[in-house]
This record gives C-alpha cells, structure tokens and sequence, in this order.
C-alpha cells in the first residue's frame, strides 16, 4: 500500500466485497495528510482538525457509492472536508460570537514597529486570514496553500472560476490590508 496507488485501484477496491476496509485503508494513507494540512489551515487547531479528518474519512466511507466519479476522488475528498470545516466553524461562531474580536485584539496588541521574527509574521497571517470571511478563507488556503487550480476548485466547490479569483483577490487584498493595518 503507498500513498501512490491510483484512485481508481482504491474505489474499486471500497467498492468490492470484502475489500472496503483494505480500500478505506490505502484512501487514509493517500489523503490524511494534505486534507489534514487544510483543516488545520481552516481552523487553526490541531485536535479540531484531527476530529474533522476523521468524520471527513467516516463520510466518505459511508458515501462511497455516491460518488460518481465526474470529478477526482481528491476533489470530492476536499469537497467533504471543506464542508466539515464550515459547518464546524459556523457552530463556534455560533457559540463564540466573540472569537473574531479576540483576535483582531491580538492583533491589535502588537506593536508595528517592533521588530517582527518569522513566527510572529506567521501568527499575523494566521490572523489575517482568520478575519475573512468562510468562503474567501477557504478560496484563499486552496489556491495559497495547496496551489489548487481554479479549475479544480471550481469543481470541489461548485463554483464559478470567474466567482473563485474574485473571492481570491478579494481575500488578498483584505490580508494585505490587515498588515498594512497594523
């Protein structure tokens, strides 16, 4: 089993008799890692991510013979996971209507003339991107993080490619903002 076995080798393999937990098996050392990577940019949390990864890979377990294949599996695979991250959080705004002004008072707190080390500069972005809004953060962490063409993200999200660079340049230029800001 390697992280490079096709797609179509591990569907037909979840799909076969006594083969789905083999094919469950091969899908999680393929994908845990860059879905995992995109959660965690999503949330900002390592055990929050872990926990979404894990209903990302149950769903798709359960839901394996509802893909079509008129997309990738990777494309489906961050479809479910990026729906799992919105829905998660979308229920901590709802419990925590506060988070958003706890960080920009992080942020706030920093001192712009104060010399600035790499991790500092990483947490800034980290609350940079926090401060956008769901659909913009996660356009932005795709295309950024994962250099995930519009194409394929089109695709993944139902979206527009005309839709996805808008939200994406309009995602750069709020983080921009926020450093020039600070």
């Amino acid at each position: 089993m390697s992280i490079s076995t096709p797609d179509e080798q591990i569907l037909a393999l979840m799909r076969s008799n006594g083969g789905m937990e083999r094919g469950l098996k091969m899908l999680m050392d393929k994908y845990q890692a860059p879905l995992y990577r995109q959660l965690m940019r999503m949330t900002g949390n390592h055990d929050d991510a872990n926990d979404l990864l894990q209903n990302c890979f149950i769903k798709a377990y359960r839901h394996i013979g509802q893909f079509e294949g008129k997309s990738k599996l990777s494309s489906w695979l961050y479809r479910i996971a990026a729906n799992e991250a919105i829905t998660f959080l979308n229920s901590v705004k709802r419990r925590a209507t506060d988070s958003m002004q706890a960080h920009e008072h992080l942020s706030a707190s920093m001192q712009a003339d104060a010399p600035i080390d790499a991790d500092a500069l990483q947490e800034r972005l980290r609350s940079a991107i926090s401060a956008l809004p769901e659909k913009q953060k996660l356009v932005f962490s795709l295309r950024y993080y994962e250099e995930m063409p519009y194409e394929e993200m089109s695709k993944t999200l139902g979206t527009s490619v005309g839709a996805l660079k808008a939200s994406y340049h309009h995602a750069v230029k709020k983080i921009e903002d926020f450093f020039h800001e600070k």
